[in-house]
């Protein structure tokens, strides 16, 4: 029995806020059937002593939970003592698939007989979605809130910066959290509901695109770059400007692959774990430091002519600084700067070489 609660579940990296200092770090998590475990990573390495756990018998789960302007990524548990924690995923898909496994693992533990508490808000359903007696004017009404609303910022697009708008994904993440709809399929079709009555427009080519192109009920795109606007009869919050600049082409590519990888510093020489999104077209890898509310990356480059190698686990490899062995890869760019990154696992560290390699 004992054996089976220690079984690990899922593990990864995800950024923790903290509770006593509301400072965000990431953090090695392993899921268990009944407890979150979180573990300091330091120096490539994890530490052996566990830095806290979150119980999950009767722990209520929201996701998405978007009280945070600048990360649209975050979980939010409470324990059954009234103790929110807060994680944030590197990528939409790695934040639904942590929900998921977190929000199994809860209903297991309450058993056949146990109180049913708070549900994970991102189910689907077979049946069709229902909006009868849904108010479009009420809703859009609260959506444009400038306290609760979605919220507004600049998005990339094929090379245009466009300001005071928001993706399809965030307008299906917003409904879902503020119990507009019950369901994310629901969601959909609430904003497509919404975009019908040109309450809501497409923004970029991807949305417009979409809307030219698509069925009645396939014109709004739970999609994180497809982008959207208020109708110009709602001014107040700002108009969509689309500007365009050598930094927004080169952040502008299709995202292929994110997530949380080691970064050896180039001076100190120290690991850090980064927020790492490879585009294309253009092709370029940049990385983000997830401590930090800014969603500008801290550093990237281009990966037309690099070069990728993996690193030997027998041995700390030439130019990587202290003891830090195992899935290790480099990039050297055409200007001949050499990058070390670790990878959390051997497949992952393969799985981005080969994505990667296909876009050098």
């Amino acid at each position: 029995m004992e054996a089976k609660k220690n079984t690990t579940l899922r593990e990864g990296f995800l950024v923790k806020r903290g509770h006593l200092v509301h400072n965000w770090k990431p953090r090695w998590f392993v899921l268990t059937p009944d407890k979150l475990l979180y573990f300091k990573y330091e120096g490539g390495k994890r530490d052996s002593c566990q830095r806290g756990k979150i119980l999950l018998k009767d722990c209520g789960i929201t996701s998405p939970f978007l009280d945070y302007e600048n990360r649209p990524l975050v979980i939010k548990l409470r324990t059954k003592n009234g103790v929110d924690h807060f994680l944030e995923a590197c990528s939409r898909e790695e934040r639904d698939d942590w929900a998921g496994d977190i929000s199994a693992a809860t209903e297991k533990l309450r058993g056949p007989e146990g109180v049913k508490g708070p549900t994970l808000e991102t189910t689907t359903t077979t049946t069709g979605p229902q909006l009868h007696d849904i108010n479009l004017i009420k809703v859009l009404e609260s959506m444009y809130d400038v306290h609760s609303g979605i919220k507004m910022g600049n998005h990339l697009d094929h090379g245009s910066l466009y300001s005071n708008c928001f993706s399809g994904s965030a307008v299906v993440d917003w409904l879902v959290f503020s119990q507009m709809a019950l369901t994310r399929v629901e969601a959909l079709t609430l904003a497509s509901a919404l975009q019908e009555e040109s309450f809501l427009w497409p923004v970029g080519l991807k949305s417009v695109e979409a809307l030219r192109t698509a069925g009645l009920t396939e014109h709004f795109m739970d999609d994180s770059t497809a982008l959207y606007s208020f109708s110009d009869c709602l001014k107040k919050r700002g108009s969509v400007k689309a500007e365009t600049s050598m930094s927004a082409v080169e952040l502008s590519g299709k995202v292929i692959k994110r997530g949380y990888l080691l970064k050896q510093g180039h001076r100190r020489k120290n690991w850090k774990v980064r927020l790492f999104v490879l585009r294309s077209e253009p092709a370029y890898l940049h990385y983000y430091d997830p401590t930090k509310d800014d969603i500008s990356p801290v550093g990237g480059f281009p990966l037309r002519a690099c070069l990728v190698s993996s690193l030997g686990d027998n041995g700390v490899p030439s130019g990587v600084k202290g003891n830090i062995q195992g899935n290790l890869f480099k990039i050297i760019t055409q200007e001949d700067t050499h990058y070390f990154i670790q990878a959390p696992t051997q497949q992952q560290k393969v799985d981005w070489i080969e994505a990667i390699r296909q876009h050098t």
